[in-house]
């Protein structure tokens, strides 16, 4: 058995998740998110427990297995506590503000970058002096989340001779030592 397919789901208080049609939906205080799952793949819920079950060891069975319980994992989290990802602006003259939706990136361009937002996602920029600006992201969609955060760092990826770029907060950028001396 796959260690991640056979470990059980406690569904928090305030959460409820209906399986329909091999459509697994979720519910909960911060919204309500659904995920399509192989018809072979089962789903029994009981007593506040949800179990993914495969009916054989074939290895598309195995694969589809652990997919699909921490993809209703991942729902059951993000609709009872939600994901947050950090992105740090790290440059001179590099800034982040927001209006609404429209996040308004500085980053080292002859214009501004102007990011729309999709509706599910939160977001927070966060300007202290002497420090790196901060985009905080928030959302019950753990993918949509990750998506969002990935394309505004593809914006300007940390370069490595200097860090310069947008990246996670947290990440190590692995710099280059650059050119070395002259001509023997």
């Amino acid at each position: 058995m796959s260690r991640i397919g056979k470990s059980p789901i406690t569904i928090p208080a305030g959460v409820t998740v209906t399986v329909e049609n091999d459509v697994v939906t979720v519910k909960g205080s911060k919204g309500t998110l659904s995920q399509v799952i192989s018809s072979e793949i089962g789903v029994t819920i009981e007593e506040n427990v949800l179990t993914v079950t495969r009916p054989s060891d074939s290895k598309s069975h195995r694969a589809a297995h652990g997919l699909y319980r921490a993809l209703i994992n991942n729902m059951v989290v993000g609709v009872s506590e939600g994901f947050t990802k950090r992105l740090e602006l790290v440059g001179v003259g590099f800034r982040a503000s927001h209006a609404g939706q429209v996040l308004d990136l500085s980053l080292g361009f002859s214009h501004n970058v102007m990011f729309q937002l999709p509706s599910e996602v939160k977001v927070n920029t966060i300007s202290e002096k002497g420090k790196n600006p901060v985009i905080e992201l928030t959302s019950h969609d753990k993918q949509l989340v990750g998506m969002i955060a990935s394309k505004i760092r593809a914006m300007r990826k940390p370069e490595p001779y200097k860090g310069k770029g947008v990246r996670y907060v947290g990440e190590i950028v692995r710099k280059k030592a650059g050119k070395s001396g002259g001509k023997k």
